[in-house]
């Protein structure tokens, strides 16, 4: 495929030394103007920095942007009202940050007069086509240069040796040994490569972040109270709380009692299986108590079907389709059925557990103790009714039987 031409280049930057070395490579290859973003989605790095290191490569236009609010009241917990799982164990941390940063890159270029968007997302990974197809959906025509699929830097040595020869400052250096490959937001923290790689190892326990093990955590346990409004929690403990804080507050709360660690092997979008760890505290709390405030408010079909879509929608987030009208429809769906998710959740958190304490809702609980009682119902139900019900159900498994 022959290169494309690029006047201006928005460029998604974190500062270290992969987007560094990709800076300097679009300049050197492209001749072409760069344009820095930066966004601070709840990683738990200092963002500014990169500000100075891309003044220091000369940059005229950089862009730091705050969007942790945005990435969990637009994001995460539209993604959460479905129960979102992928593949059973995955809480989707990374995927979901990368429509948010495809959009931004995308208004970045419209607004500085950029023709292409660049990002260091790997030829192998799943990263690029989250970036790619998001773009693509936003702006047909933007141009994307990812240099991962270009260049013949291939390894983190010829990586330091490209940024020795072009002057690029490399602030850290690990010796021989390859440290994992960390991607952290707001929901999680994600670890890949070095012992990983053999699914057979276990993770060291210096590698994790966020969380104590549950062996260490606190031997007493934690009753906290997540208050509900169409789905998303808005309230801890009675505190009113926007939905990054809600996060925040999760994260430190889960870490604590060494809630949300997992170790996963999956199947990545192009063709290969990944091995990785993360660490989810708050979302592994946020999907224990959306599911315990859904038990008691949704009606029954309606909670089932949502069960049966939860997996294509799962897929179409870690594949990159968040852009995608199939997603736009479902999400309105689902979101319709969440005007009923009213209500507050007890849960006990205890040497990684979230276990649930109890549910209640004042106005859309859809139980009745009058009718479920083991007591006197007083005629609430008719337990004879039964026996037809039965029956009914039971014809053509009768049918079936009498062929037999």
């Amino acid at each position: 495929m022959s290169k494309i031409s690029a006047k201006k280049v928005v460029l998604a930057y974190s500062g270290g030394l992969d987007t560094s070395v990709i800076l300097k490579w679009l300049e050197d290859e492209y001749q072409c103007e760069v344009v820095t973003f930066t966004a601070d989605i709840g990683q738990g790095e200092e963002v500014e920095p990169a500000r100075a290191k891309a003044q220091q490569y000369g940059i005229k236009e950089i862009y730091i942007e705050d969007l942790r609010e945005e990435f969990v009241r637009d994001y995460v917990f539209p993604m959460f009202r479905a129960n979102t799982i992928y593949e059973g164990e995955y809480l989707l941390g990374t995927s979901i940050a990368r429509p948010l940063i495809a959009k931004r890159l995308v208004e970045i270029a419209r607004e500085t007069g950029a023709d292409a968007i660049s990002h260091g997302a790997t030829g192998k990974g799943n990263d690029q086509v989250r970036f790619e197809l998001g773009a693509y959906a936003l702006n047909p025509d933007i141009k994307i240069i990812a240099p991962w699929r270009e260049w013949d830097l291939s390894s983190r040595a010829s990586l330091m040796a490209y940024a020795e020869k072009a002057g690029i400052n490399v602030e850290q250096k690990r010796g021989t040994k390859s440290p994992y490959s960390m991607d952290a937001n707001l929901l999680h923290i994600s670890y890949e490569g070095d012992i990983l790689e053999d699914p057979w190892n276990e993770a060291e326990d210096d590698m994790w972040r966020w969380s104590v093990s549950p062996e260490q955590a606190p031997d007493t346990a934690e009753y906290i109270v997540l208050s509900y409004e169409k789905g998303d929690v808005v309230a801890i403990d009675g505190e009113k709380m926007s939905p990054a804080t809600v996060l925040e507050k999760l994260n430190k709360l889960g870490g604590k009692h060494g809630i949300g660690r997992s170790d996963i092997v999956e199947n990545r979008y192009v063709g290969m299986k990944s091995r990785g760890c993360y660490e989810t505290p708050g979302g592994t709390i946020l999907l224990k108590a959306h599911r315990a405030m859904e038990s008691l408010t949704l009606d029954r079909e309606v909670a089932h079907l949502k069960d049966e879509l939860m997996p294509r929608y799962a897929s179409m987030i870690y594949n990159g389709y968040w852009w995608s009208p199939e997603r736009s429809m479902m999400q309105q769906m689902i979101d319709a059925s969440q005007h009923s998710v009213n209500g507050d959740v007890r849960l006990k958190l205890y040497k990684g557990n979230v276990i649930v304490a109890g549910r209640q809702s004042a106005t859309d609980s859809l139980f009745d103790e009058s009718i479920a009682t083991f007591e006197d119902d007083a005629g609430a139900y008719n337990q004879k009714d039964a026996e037809g019900f039965i029956k009914l159900n039971a014809l053509r498994l009768r049918i079936a039987g009498k062929r037999k």
